[in-house]
């Protein structure tokens, strides 16, 4: 079967210019770029003053972080001119181990939108994440050689990267033995331990916050992807590496970006979108978007309209607008005048269903699970994690807490009680101190979505409402909370792996803005998404200071931090 795409412009990510050309199709590659007459073809779409560029490919995300299963997933991001994903299931493979990650292989076969998968590297991020699973070298090469398999996801423990550790290098060598790419996260790593870092096989990294960390990266070989999420958005700090040579060797990335944001922002093309306003060619922004993600993760003949490549494409009635019509996966239109065309949802064994299933393993919680001991000493100088807005990484402030006024904790100082408790194996372990900057003006929100262990963790104005929060979840077997006073204020339950909903994706996302909304109305500033940003402050591979189920971690040194300041 041939089409025909007649009367458009192309995109032309080699030359990087937009040329007048008709595009021929078979099947699911186009084979021929020029001018053609109508009897070429059995199918002709006539795409007079529209834009023909490639298709759109996230080269790093987490769908378990859109909250939504593949299915549904597609059915959102189609629209936006996505094509294919590069996937790293750590999420629920924190929480079930292999088969979380055939649970997911299983719901993305089939699906218009392409779902390739990177395998998770780290399973604990590190020594001091107590996740539901232990991922081996053995257990990850396992998945080498799936049509779907791109590499080894992101290699989060870089000290056990620098330090030569052999359980990490067995990990790194098996896929560098079956030439796959290697995923970095190296959160402002700089000069030799960023060398060392590099010489492991580590091909791109994520975590650039600013300038001058991803500009040495760029220079010492990496891909940098730049990432636009719900919580970290690192765009406007890299908008100068849409600019040659350093554009050459960009991607764009969500990483983590929940379902009402997907829906009301968009996808990829919301920060191509964001990049064109503030100043930054079209052309160039696609290309990063299309080609240039292809090309770092190794993926021949996709990214471009050129013949021979996949026929993967988007009909623009706008560049400049990222205003998308139709679009194309394999040869066959998918989405027609911005309307998804239907498409059949994939089987998924029971077995896997049922592993996914009934994650939180807890007894219920009294308010004593979460009250600290001051000893004899009502004022003590504490240890309190500083949450730093559109940012993952957090800073380490000193601050002394009177003990006698609700265990510490000062509302109008917007010190906020923070605890993290295990949840997969219900060993009793929590980590419990404080935090500053998220704004929570009354009661406490709970969530099992906490990188990357995803046990719980709870946040709170009072004792009482976060042992009320955290077992309401614990009664929904996972998802996120708000209550105060006792009463529910919003929620929104995750059953599956205690990270993602099984229900419609416009649902899923009015939950989520019900929660932003309860939250906002309370008085937590418009610019702060609480549970995303929550989310990650139990994950210790993001420096400086988080917190785990055994407590405070100095990320930097990767060791145990007392509260209590004069303990150090």
């Amino acid at each position: 079967m041939k089409t025909l795409l007649k009367n458009g412009c192309i995109l032309n990510v080699f030359t990087e210019t937009v040329e007048k050309a008709d595009v021929l199709i078979c099947n699911d590659k186009i084979i021929g770029i020029g001018s053609y007459s109508d009897n070429e073809a059995e199918k002709i779409l006539d795409v007079s003053e529209k834009i023909i560029t490639p298709g759109l490919i996230d080269g790093h995300i987490h769908i378990e972080s859109t909250m939504l299963l593949p299915y549904e997933l597609a059915n959102t991001v189609l629209p936006h001119g996505t094509v294919r994903i590069i996937a790293d299931p750590h999420e629920i493979a924190n929480v079930c181990g292999t088969a979380g990650i055939e649970f997911i292989r299983s719901a993305s076969k089939n699906l218009p939108l392409h779902v390739n998968l990177m395998i998770p590297s780290c399973v604990p991020s590190n020594p001091f994440d107590e996740s539901g699973a232990e991922l081996q070298a053995e257990q990850i090469s396992a998945f080498y050689g799936k049509n779907e398999v791109l590499g080894l996801a992101e290699m989060m423990d870089y000290p056990g990267v620098i330090n030569s550790s052999e359980q990490v290098f067995e990990k790194i060598n098996s896929a560098l033995s079956h030439n796959l790419v290697i995923d970095g996260h190296a959160p402002l790593l700089t000069g030799k331990k960023l060398d060392a870092y590099i010489s492991a096989g580590i091909n791109s990294d994520h975590e650039c916050s600013v300038l001058e960390e991803a500009v040495e990266k760029l220079k010492k070989g990496l891909w940098i992807m730049i990432r636009e999420g719900t919580a970290a958005r690192n765009l406007d700090a890299l908008l100068p590496l849409f600019e040659k040579p350093y554009c050459n060797r960009c991607c764009l990335v969500t990483d983590d970006r929940h379902p009402a944001d997907l829906i009301s922002a968009g996808h990829i093309d919301a920060i191509i979108r964001k990049a064109i306003d503030a100043g930054k060619n079209p052309v160039t922004a696609f290309k990063m978007a299309t080609f240039n993600t292809a090309q770092c993760f190794n993926i021949h003949f996709a990214g471009a309209v050129a013949p021979g490549y996949k026929a993967d494409l988007l009909i623009l009635n706008s560049l400049e607008k990222v205003d998308i019509n139709d679009v194309f996966t394999d040869g066959k239109i998918v989405v027609k005048d911005k309307k998804v065309l239907p498409f059949s949802s994939p089987e998924i064994p029971q077995n896997l269903k049922s592993a996914v299933k009934n994650s939180v393993h807890l007894a219920q919680l009294t308010e004593n699970d979460f009250f600290i001991d001051s000893g004899t000493q009502n004022n003590r100088t504490c240890r309190v994690i500083d949450v730093i807005k559109g940012q993952l990484i957090t800073k380490e402030l000193h601050i002394n807490l009177d003990f006698s006024k609700n265990n510490g904790i000062d509302c109008e100082k917007d010190i906020l009680k923070l605890a993290v408790i295990e949840r997969h194996k219900n060993t009793g372990h929590k980590g419990i101190g404080f935090i500053h900057g998220l704004g929570i003006k009354k009661g406490a929100i709970a969530s099992t979505v906490s990188h990357d262990s995803h046990n719980l963790i709870v946040l709170g104005t009072n004792d009482k409402d976060m042992a009320f929060a955290a077992n309401e979840i614990i009664k929904d077997g996972g998802g996120c909370i708000f209550v105060a006073d006792g009463k529910v204020l919003a929620k929104m339950p995750l059953p599956v792996a205690g990270l993602m909903s099984e229900i419609k994706a416009p649902e899923i996302a009015r939950q989520n803005k019900l929660l932003r909304q309860a939250l906002h109305d309370s008085g937590v500033p418009l610019e702060i998404e609480p549970f995303l940003n929550l989310a990650f402050v139990s994950l210790p591979v993001i420096p400086d200071i988080k917190m785990t189920t055994l407590g405070l971690i100095d990320v930097n040194a990767q060791k145990l931090l007392p509260l209590f300041t004069e303990l150090a």
